[in-house]
């Protein structure tokens, strides 16, 4: 195969809800999407769903732009490549800037299933027809609004409900939860807001006795070993997110024990194939996965519903409707939960269709090039 053109585009998309983590609140997502069309003119598209802001991480909207059009555009437009692996390795010399690397990762794998007739899932070697979603709610102004949030979500029919959490918003709003919803599947996210402390291992202390699946990423991204002890002291698993962008933070986790369960990030991995070995590993280690999310447009989500419907999948993944973030997304159908439940689609490719008419019209800049043009 060869990619003979490539389209970037520029979306932003306002959000039905504005969403706040410990770093920030935002009001709708700025994202990259990219097209991929072949010598034989069949198109595949990807997501590059990289914060405006480095909050999260490094990357951002402005440097994904940057690497895309100077790196990986030149790397990938005219590369003859057979698998998506020996199109990823393509861009093998750049490092860091996984998300950029994802968005052109998922462009490639959607080309490769729509040109062998197969659907993402099927392709990435997927065994499951649906997959459980659960949603993630971010930091309210009063415990009441988020009680309001996730009743609103649990009578929608989503069983697992994941809450953001920072110093001085933790222990009462989870108390909270916890009281007005004693069986529902809950877990917290601090996206590394804590620093290792006595202060900071008391609240994870009284986290521990509210029957959570899981306490998400306490500690900044690099300090494995302040995870692996408060795992030591903890009951509840800890789960590392931010930590584990390559497969070698991976086994450092479990080396450490610095973890018991892992959020699988297509982007943060830097794309499909990276987060397949992930799965992989995870599953020989013992260790249970679940697919996060960056609040993807629909490109992005369908992705991450066909790695979600991989075996070890095993707890609820941030694979939500379209419709908890965007009035209108960017694909046609949108992505629909029914019950808390979405169906893995069986077209093929991602199983969507890019409404691109309505890309263009919320694209503030594009580019557009041909491997004719050089």
């Amino acid at each position: 195969m060869r990619i003979d053109r490539l389209r970037l585009f520029d979306v932003t998309l306002p959000l039905v809800h504005s969403f706040e983590t410990s770093s920030h609140r935002k009001t709708g997502l700025n994202h990259l999407l990219v097209e991929a069309t072949d010598a034989d003119g069949r198109v595949g598209w990807g997501e590059i769903a990289t914060p405006s802001d480095p909050y999260y991480g490094s990357e951002t909207t402005h440097t994904a732009w940057s690497i895309a059009e100077r790196y990986l555009v030149p790397a990938v437009l005219g590369t003859s490549w057979e698998t998506p692996d020996e199109l990823e390795a393509s861009w093998g010399r750049i490092r860091g800037h996984e998300f950029a690397k994802a968005g052109f990762s998922i462009a490639g794998w959607d080309l490769y299933a729509r040109s062998t007739g197969r659907s993402l899932s099927s392709q990435l070697g997927g065994t499951r027809t649906a997959v459980e979603a659960g949603v993630s709610l971010g930091i309210e102004p009063t415990v009441d609004e988020l009680l309001a949030q996730v009743a609103r979500q649990v009578d929608a029919g989503y069983k697992r409900v994941k809450l953001k959490i920072a110093p001085g918003w933790d222990v009462e709003p989870v108390s909270a939860v916890r009281a007005a919803h004693p069986g529902l599947d809950l877990h917290v996210d601090a996206n590394g807001a804590y620093r290792e402390s006595e202060e900071s291992t008391a609240v994870m202390l009284a986290l521990d006795g509210y029957g959570l699946t899981m306490i998400e990423q306490p500690f900044a991204p690099r300090d494995f070993v302040a995870h692996a002890r408060l795992q030591a002291v903890i009951d509840t698993p800890v789960c590392l997110d931010e930590s584990v962008v390559a497969i070698d933070d991976l086994h450092t986790m479990l080396a450490l024990d610095a973890g018991r369960v892992l959020n699988i990030k297509v982007s943060r991995m830097g794309g499909l194939a990276a987060a397949r070995t992930a799965h992989d590993v995870a599953r020989d280690a013992g260790i249970p996965v679940w697919c996060g999310g960056m609040h993807e447009f629909g490109v992005g989500r369908a992705a991450n519903v066909a790695i979600s419907s991989l075996p070890n999948f095993t707890l609820p993944s941030d694979v939500s409707g379209s419709d908890k973030y965007y009035a209108r997304d960017v694909i046609v159908p949108p992505v629909v939960a029914t019950a808390g439940i979405v169906q893995v689609p069986t077209e093929s490719g991602i199983g969507h269709e890019v409404d691109v008419d309505w890309v263009m019209q919320n694209a503030s800049r594009t580019l557009d090039v041909s491997a004719a043009a050089g």
